[in-house]
């Protein structure tokens, strides 16, 4: 019985793949997920032909979007990406397409920006990298800065290593709160890091405005498809 009160025999996960990906946003909530008894786990992008994330790891797709099966869970990851796939009408058809027939709408960092571009955040609170908080607001949703966040039936992770915390609130949605603290204890998700630097709320200023102002063209070139995506959506 999920969170929801609604029991689950199984349920379909369909993660979107595209180049440039940052693989922790996808392999944190997959490992979460392919953990969740009854789940069954699809990567999907345009081809079948491997993805390569940010940093070059290839991904294997398990289905086209095309040919994807009806799916309970729809899920976005950020990363370097998210530019292009915010303009890739192939991939906002698929997620405008299968939004209605989804349980889930979900999203870990700037995947999140995915979603606004399909018009799938207007009036939804939702998480994203703290870096793009602003550019979240400009998508019509209204910008949370927490871990995860649930609005309805759309949950969202904040930056990369949020996906494991994302995964573990929708585990517990899917199947309950035991079967998360199970596969969170046999993950050993027990975080202790090293330095108190994880957060713009944690890090020393001036360390927050170095990586701000190193992040300052991409974060521009981000905002240009941005204003893009509000014309189209009429924001």
């Amino acid at each position: 019985m999920g969170a929801s009160g609604r029991s689950w025999d199984g349920f379909s996960v369909g993660m979107v793949l595209f180049p440039d990906l940052t693989q922790l946003d996808l392999t944190g909530p997959y490992e979460v997920f392919a953990r969740t008894p009854g789940a069954e786990v699809l990567l999907l992008a345009s081809s079948l032909e491997p993805v390569r994330s940010e940093w070059g790891l290839a991904i294997v797709p398990d289905s086209t979007f095309a040919e994807a099966p009806l799916l309970d869970v729809l899920f976005v990851p950020g990363g370097p990406g998210v530019g292009p796939a915010m303009e890739d009408e192939e991939v906002l058809g698929f997620l405008a397409e299968r939004e209605p027939e989804a349980r889930y709408v979900t999203s870990v960092c700037t995947g999140s920006l995915v979603l606004g571009a399909a018009g799938l955040l207007r009036g939804y609170r939702a998480a994203t990298h703290w870096l793009s908080m602003d550019l979240l607001g400009l998508l019509g949703a209204e910008p949370v800065f927490e871990r995860v966040v649930k609005d309805r039936n759309r949950i969202t992770g904040g930056g990369i290593t949020a996906g494991i915390d994302f995964g573990l609130v929708m585990a517990a949605e899917l199947r309950g709160e035991e079967a998360a603290k199970e596969i969170q204890l046999m993950m050993e998700y027990d975080p202790a890091p090293p330095f108190g630097s994880g957060s713009p709320e944690s890090a020393d200023h001036d360390l927050v405005e170095r990586v701000r102002a190193a992040r300052g063209p991409v974060q521009e070139k981000r905002a240009e498809v941005v204003r893009r995506a509000r014309t189209r959506l009429g924001l």
